[in-house]
């Protein structure tokens, strides 16, 4: 059996992400930082020669190529099951993921956003949502949670670094996107001079889900902007240069009783 990932990560150098959460063993996720290997430079979001390499470097810790989204700050999610069966024609247009089976890899793009993962306490349903303040206020979290098709209290969430609440500067549009449909959401947001605000994007996330039923959360607390060193940011470097995280989750074959491999 080969090592666990954290173990593996760091014996080349990586400061890549593992979820601390009670998953199920039969469930892989990670998510990357603006490092690769020995500190090189890592973004796969890149239209690159580099962009390749990086993404030909994520390739070799996964079972399969991830379906890349294009994101745009919705609430859709991909079924990827249907989609790697032909029955969904048109590109993946979608803010979040959701597999079944097997070695299907849920996979978001985020650089300040935040990235949401999701899984069943049996490990048999596995989703990757990407969660900025528009998706939020759009529902993307609801959204993923609908297409797991799971209880929500057998649901659990890791919230991914994403901006921090000290400085997440944001208008008068972004607390009335929230507050217009839960008024309680400005309990998030955190005066800071007349017509701005600090956003918490982790009390967002995680007011939306409680409000849902899922109780069991973890992960938060990382801040994109201020860790300049381990991430990237599209606020702090700009829409030129910043690069991006990927974070991923997908499930394996699981045993059966008699050793067989079992879906």
């Amino acid at each position: 059996m080969s090592a666990p990932l954290p173990a593996r990560f760091t014996a080349l150098g990586l400061d890549w992400i593992v979820p601390e959460w009670p998953a199920a063993s039969s469930v892989r996720a990670f998510s990357t930082t603006r490092n690769g290997e020995a500190g090189a430079a890592f973004d796969p979001s890149r239209l690159s020669p580099d962009g390749a390499a990086a993404r030909t470097k994520l390739k070799q810790w996964l079972p399969d190529d991830p379906i890349w989204l294009e994101q745009v700050h919705g609430n859709a999610v991909c079924d990827l099951d249907r989609w790697h069966a032909g029955k969904d024609s048109a590109p993946p247009r979608a803010d979040a993921a959701v597999g079944r089976r097997a070695d299907r890899v849920c996979a978001v793009l985020t650089a300040d956003c935040m990235p949401v993962l999701f899984t069943d306490r049996a490990g048999s349903v596995v989703a990757a949502a990407h969660a900025g303040w528009r998706g939020l206020a759009a529902g993307v979290l609801e959204a993923t949670l609908a297409a797991l098709r799971r209880e929500p209290a057998a649901v659990l969430v890791w919230l991914g670094p994403a901006i921090g609440a000290r400085v997440f500067e944001v208008g008068a549009d972004v607390l009335d996107a929230h507050r217009a449909t839960d008024p309680g959401a400005a309990e998030c947001f955190a005066p800071l001079r007349p017509g701005k605000w600090l956003a918490d994007l982790y009390a967002l996330a995680r007011r939306r889900l409680w409000r849902a039923g899922v109780t069991d959360i973890f992960g938060g607390g990382r801040c994109t902007f201020t860790e300049a060193d381990t991430f990237h940011s599209y606020r702090r470097d700009g829409p030129m240069l910043a690069g991006r995280m990927a974070t991923v989750i997908w499930r394996e074959e699981a045993m059966g009783y008699d050793g067989a491999r079992a879906i």
